[in-house]
């Protein structure tokens, strides 16, 4: 969601951090094979990318909280502030049902009908953002819009567990179940898609830290705010591990990786430490410098996430799939990096042009023949 151009530049450069991790787990899962896929290396490399998926859907809520935060304070309506932003996920939606059919036509005829249907990371995004949307129009004051939204984020995650095995809703067309448990044509659910359970959670939690971030008070003191959010997060990832290890156990099925409240939690945790890191690192650090590779990246998160996913998974991958060695697949992502830092820089300095453009255009077709110069382009 745009954030108008008083942009906080710590966000930003999560949400390029988060690129940088896509980049990073996408490469290396798409291009090693042999010896390389089954090494250590290839282990971590897609243990890392168990944050910036979370990371990308956290932040799509911090943007909602800022965004209702500037139209509240300049006196539009509840209601107006909800339908813009179930407006804006409907669109998101909406581009993700389009992300499925370019996906498809490049891939065809390999690809089968069904993956039309699959659930992706916009999808999610999108109704998490109707989601936020409702909820900012039932509650109405800034507190209680924080308070709803970390209760919705935490009985997403809390009724994850049901709904992927004991709960689990198979009476649907597995398409709409899809969309509560990311079942797909399985049979069964896949980790490796976004469902609104448990991935919702996150950008509830982002709406209500969001919320408390842009209050009148941590707005005029972001690092004492950002180092208890931080502290926060540490005492919360102790939490999550303290209850993993409990006696109590509240699930017929518990899979911690993939379903469990505390993995949330612990991923929760992290998040809130990536955020005050983000924000000390551009508030003292490089960030602070006028230009930040990662900070260009995050202003245009989701054209590089819908651009890179061909040139790594798709039929115009740069490199070989799942045939290439560590140092060629690293090659492989410094090359994705730098085309995507490039189309980013273009895409910002382009953004605003078109208008101008068209005006010019319209000059240039309201000209007699033979009358070049005669209006001066501004």
């Amino acid at each position: 969601m745009g954030t108008g151009s008083q942009r906080l530049g710590y966000i930003d450069w999560l949400r390029g951090f988060a690129c940088l991790g896509m980049f990073e787990v996408h490469a290396y899962d798409a291009w090693l094979g042999g010896a390389a896929r089954q090494g250590r290396f290839f282990h971590w490399s897609q243990i890392s990318g168990t944050l910036p998926a979370p990371l990308f859907v956290f932040l799509s809520g911090v943007a909602c909280a800022l965004v209702t935060d500037r139209l509240r304070r300049k006196g539009i309506a509840d209601k107006k502030i909800a339908t813009r932003m179930i407006r804006r996920g409907g669109e998101i939606f909406a581009l993700g049902l389009l992300f499925r059919v370019q996906e498809f036509l490049l891939a065809w005829p390999a690809a089968p009908w069904t993956d039309l249907a699959r659930v992706d990371v916009l999808n999610m995004i999108g109704l998490s953002i109707v989601g936020m949307g409702a909820l900012c129009w039932i509650a109405r004051s800034r507190a209680a819009n924080a308070v709803l939204a970390a209760a919705v984020a935490l009985g997403i995650a809390m009724a994850t567990p049901p709904l992927w095995t004991t709960w689990s809703p198979n009476w649907m067309p597995w398409w709409l179940e899809s969309y509560v448990n990311g079942v797909h044509t399985f049979g069964t659910p896949q980790p490796w898609l976004f469902p609104i359970f448990p991935w919702s959670a996150f950008a509830f939690a982002g709406l209500s830290i969001g919320l408390l971030l842009f209050a009148d008070w941590p707005a005029q003191n972001p690092a004492k705010t950002l180092g208890l959010l931080g502290a926060g997060g540490v005492g919360l990832f102790y939490l999550s591990e303290a209850l993993d290890r409990s006696s109590i156990h509240l699930y017929a099925s518990y899979d911690y990786w993939h379903t469990s409240p505390n993995f949330f939690l612990a991923r929760l945790s992290i998040l809130l430490v990536l955020m005050l890191a983000g924000f000390a690192y551009c508030q003292w650090g490089p960030g602070k410098l006028k230009f930040s590779p990662l900070t260009q990246l995050g202003q245009t998160s989701l054209l590089v996430y819908w651009v890179h996913i061909e040139f790594v998974y798709g039929k115009f991958s740069i490199l070989p799939k799942a045939a290439e060695s560590v140092p060629m697949a690293t090659l492989g992502l410094v090359i994705i990096f730098v085309a995507m830092l490039l189309l980013s820089f273009a895409r910002t300095r382009s953004k605003g042009r078109g208008g101008e453009a068209w005006a010019w255009a319209k000059r240039r077709a309201g000209r007699p023949l033979g009358s070049e110069g005669a209006v001066t382009e501004g």
